[in-house]
């Protein structure tokens, strides 16, 4: 396929992606006694905890697997925290994220266009559910995936696999559409198609297959693809 062709589905990453983690990061910030500069490290140890827990040949809740994230980022900052106030810290920060700006124009202009609108997250189907309800999102998407259904992570590629099979389509027909250079990465070696959504402080793997859109901001990203034929 020629990146003018259109893809036959378009697979969105949730969190930073569509919503904004601005309220997220203030909440861990307080749990963690005003230190908002650990939100990306704590993240980064989530996902980190996901890949040892899929590579491991394990599953577990993505929530709870930020729980101990956090609880372990809080010890190594000399800061207490029990397993149950970890997982409310978490439930109550991705709870209530409001949408970026740009994105509900940018899923309605797509959508409008024909595209199939997929969401394909590490996170559970309840807690998207939520999320989508909270932001208004739901009624953009014709499927919500989740990585519940097959008990791996992205960016594991059998995640990839599942969720071109899920759509009863070819890798080369998906393109997924993520703020996370990792994701990205994962997508193109699993034979799919890639947009970067560049948002502040997220940056491509420089060594991963290149993607074919890379814009700040999803309206940008829609723009093109309504380009395509």
């Amino acid at each position: 396929m020629t990146k003018e062709t259109r893809p036959k589905v378009l697979f969105f990453d949730v969190n930073e992606t569509l919503l904004d983690l601005t309220k997220m990061k203030k909440q861990v910030g307080e749990a963690l006694n005003g230190r908002e500069e650990l939100l990306s490290l704590w993240f980064t140890t989530m996902l980190q905890y996901s890949l040892v827990t899929t590579a491991s040949g394990q599953y577990e809740h993505f929530g709870h697997i930020g729980a101990a994230a956090l609880q372990m980022v809080a010890a190594n900052n000399g800061i207490s925290m029990s397993e149950e106030e970890a997982r409310n810290v978490v439930i109550n920060a991705l709870r209530g994220l409001p949408a970026h700006p740009e994105v509900k124009a940018a899923l309605a202009q797509l959508k409008k266009d024909g595209y199939k609108l997929v969401s394909f997250t590490n996170s559970s189907n309840e807690g998207v559910k939520k999320q989508f309800e909270s932001a208004g999102l739901t009624d953009y998407f014709d499927e919500c995936l989740s990585v519940e259904g097959i008990g791996k992570f992205k960016p594991f590629t059998d995640v990839y696999n599942w969720g071109a099979r899920k759509m009863g389509v070819k890798p080369e027909a998906c393109m997924l559409i993520a703020a996370h250079g990792w994701d990205v990465a994962g997508a193109l070696w699993a034979g799919w198609r890639a947009a970067f959504v560049a948002r502040p402080g997220q940056q491509l793997f420089p060594l991963a297959l290149q993607t074919e859109i890379n814009e700040s901001d999803l309206q940008k990203v829609a723009d093109i693809l309504v380009t395509f034929k």
